[in-house]
């Protein structure tokens, strides 16, 4: 349940925040200085795949668009929808049914369209013969109702609005669901209420765990997409909808139940984090929203498009990794993208199998039209992902599959600010490394640009010299300890979630935050942060049962994060850090790093009652008593 004692002024905040993160969109998101020049499939010297198959040209010249159609859910609440359909040279409706792909957003259907947070437009599959309809979200744009962020009765509304598209007399009775960030989330509720009519999905960059995907990562809270997001939804909540005119009875009412939503929700949930009650935790608030509960429910494919540098970087390979255990057909592509670029397609082609449109035509021809595709299962691979390191695009049958050899790299003697400590295979020396609290840590680092989903890529990227602290990691790392290995002799290849086991003590009685880096370090001393990982001291109870081991090593480690198994940490204990998941070579001469920190800012800040203790120095130990280890899948066949 929400926290009831609103705090009006983050509101303020939220709101304010939200005119840079509203605003950037606006621009076409740019282009990733990680980007391959050429597209490549599995190694340096090789060319891009031969596809079978090439995109159908329209079949109508135009497009008209029907905006705020009432849809009435069960409960009486009326949503609205604007309803595009295949038109001819003189902008009239086809006379025909189609079938309908459909997107709820949170972002007024209206206001945000064009941007790269509304995804592709769907003109595209409109001209070639679908009927595309997207829905404000109870409490939304232009719909009435109270929002709260994919609570129960939002979830429910999914599954109905997919009904509601099935019936129509436009609808040829066959649905499929498309749209990136919070478009790609509720498709999964939706598709889990098994809707009469639905056929396919195509979720890009969707989150799949709240908390530990994005509100809470390692128990700290998101101070820095939160607020910017929630201020999104608000102040595009409260623009007065459209049909005010002709209708300002049914306008004035969702002004009303916005505003109070605005009062409610959303002024509610951050602050309420931030004094470490309910939402701080995890419990039952964050598992009616978290999708991963109910995906083993959905029976219908699913096309993923993921990120290495996105808010969902967790997430989204978790829900393509239940569909495929399941035997749904399903494939996802990992590119360098944060979530401004997955959300809009830029760059999609780049692996290889076309745009974002064509992609979607595509799949939505073979398994909503039922149009044979026999190389569709050939052309484009299960798994597609960008190799950072390597600049290399290459495909694999499993996100963690039988290539993939748990390898243990144990940090070795001592390290300070200014000297590295070892990372190696061989037996560890025994040394130890203070973590001072630093609280800029986390400025000067992709970790910036990527949990303000791209806000920092988008406002920097007109610098002549583009963003150094996206390049170069180097600045940041003197904020911390770092453990090297030795020049790599052969290149090291990385797939999958990694674990950082480190035996760590801190001083007195206080509190913590372990911000872990996994980096590149080249020959010429540029830092490549290739992806990272937090956890907070006090709740570092592992449950082994519930964490992901591969040849008996633990890669992704799994915490309950509750009050209940909240303790301080006392005298010396290992603590596993969850890094994200990534993909990435480690070239032959490179090294491979990982570099500690306090604070990951402007990212997360420890609720506010454990904020004085975090400012204790913690001390990491290594040695053969106290292994602490970087802990890594590592590619073993190609």
């Amino acid at each position: 349940m929400a926290p009831r004692r609103p705090l009006a002024a983050l509101l303020g905040l939220a709101l304010s925040a939200t005119a840079l993160s509203f605003a950037a969109p606006s621009q076409a998101a740019p282009a990733s200085p990680h980007r391959p020049p050429v597209v490549q499939t599995k190694g340096a010297d090789a060319k891009a795949p031969r596809m079978h198959w090439t995109p159908r040209k329209a079949q109508y010249p135009g497009t008209v668009t029907r905006s705020d159609l009432p849809i009435t859910m069960s409960d009486g609440v009326v949503l609205r929808g604007n309803l595009t359909l295949p038109a001819d040279a003189d902008g009239q409706a086809i006379g025909r049914r189609f079938p309908v792909i459909v997107t709820i957003t949170a972002y007024n259907k209206s206001a945000t369209s064009g941007t790269p947070i509304a995804g592709d437009s769907g003109d595209y599959l409109v001209r070639r013969g679908y009927a595309r309809l997207v829905v404000d979200a109870r409490g939304t744009g232009s719909s009435n109702g109270q929002w709260n962020a994919f609570d129960t009765r939002e979830n429910k509304d999914s599954g109905e609005i997919m009904t509601w598209a099935h019936e129509q007399k436009w609808s040829n009775g066959k649905t499929a669901m498309a749209g990136p960030s919070y478009m790609g989330i509720n498709q999964i509720w939706a598709a889990a209420a098994h809707p009469p009519g639905l056929k396919a999905l195509f979720p890009q960059v969707p989150g799949a765990d709240v908390y530990r995907d994005v509100v809470a990562s390692g128990g700290a809270i998101d101070v820095g997409f939160i607020p910017l997001w929630l201020g999104l939804v608000t102040s595009t909540g409260l623009i007065p909808p459209a049909y005010g005119a002709d209708d300002p009875q049914s306008a004035f009412s969702v002004l009303l139940d916005h505003i109070q939503g605005a009062l409610g929700f959303t002024a509610q949930v951050v602050p309420a984090s931030l004094l470490a009650q309910e939402p701080a935790y995890d419990g039952d608030f964050y598992q009616q929203r978290s999708n991963i509960n109910v995906v083993n429910k959905v029976k219908v494919p699913a096309f993923f498009v993921s990120g290495e540098y996105d808010l969902f970087q967790r997430g989204t390979p978790l829900l393509f990794e239940a569909l495929q255990k399941n035997h749904v057909p399903t494939k996802m592509i990992v590119g360098p993208w944060d979530h401004l670029q997955g959300s809009s397609g830029e760059g999609l082609d780049d692996a290889g199998y076309g745009t974002l449109s064509e992609l979607q035509l595509r799949w939505f021809d073979h398994y909503v039209k039922g149009m044979p595709d026999p190389w569709l299962n050939r052309d484009i691979k299960a798994l597609t992902y960008y190799e950072q390191g390597s600049g290399n695009w290459t495909h694999a049958g499993r996100w963690i599959g039988h290539d993939l050899q748990g390898v243990s790299y144990k940090l070795s003697g001592s390290a300070t600010n200014l000297q590295g400590g070892d990372l190696g295979r061989a037996r560890p020396a025994t040394g130890s490394a203070t973590v001072l609290p630093v609280p800029v840590s986390g400025l000067c680092t992709r970790s910036a640009n990527q949990w303000t989903a791209g806000v920092v890529n988008s406002a920097t990227s007109q610098l002549p010299t583009g963003n150094p602290c996206l390049q170069d990691n180097r600045v940041n790392d003197a904020t911390g300890v770092v453990f090297d290995t030795a020049p790599m002799k052969r290149g090291v290849r990385l797939r999958g979630p990694i674990d950082a086991r480190l035996y760590t003590s801190v001083q007195g009685a206080g509190d913590g935050m372990l911000s872990v880096s996994v980096e590149d370090v080249a020959p010429d001393g540029t830092v490549s942060r290739l992806t990272g990982g937090w956890q907070v001291l006090s709740l570092a109870k592992l449950q082994r049962k519930r964490s992901r081991m591969l040849d008996g090593t633990i890669i992704q480690p799994w915490h309950p994060f509750t009050k209940a198994s909240q303790k301080p940490l006392e005298g010396t204990r290992p603590v596993d850090v969850e890094v994200f998941p990534t993909a990435a070579k480690i070239a032959k001469g490179h090294r491979l790093r990982i570099a500690v920190q306090a604070f990951d800012v402007p990212h997360l800040l420890p609720p506010l009652p454990t904020l004085v203790g975090s400012l204790s120095a913690i001390t990491l130990h290594t040695g053969p008593e106290t292994p602490s280890s970087l802990n890594v899948p590592v590619v073993t066949r190609h």
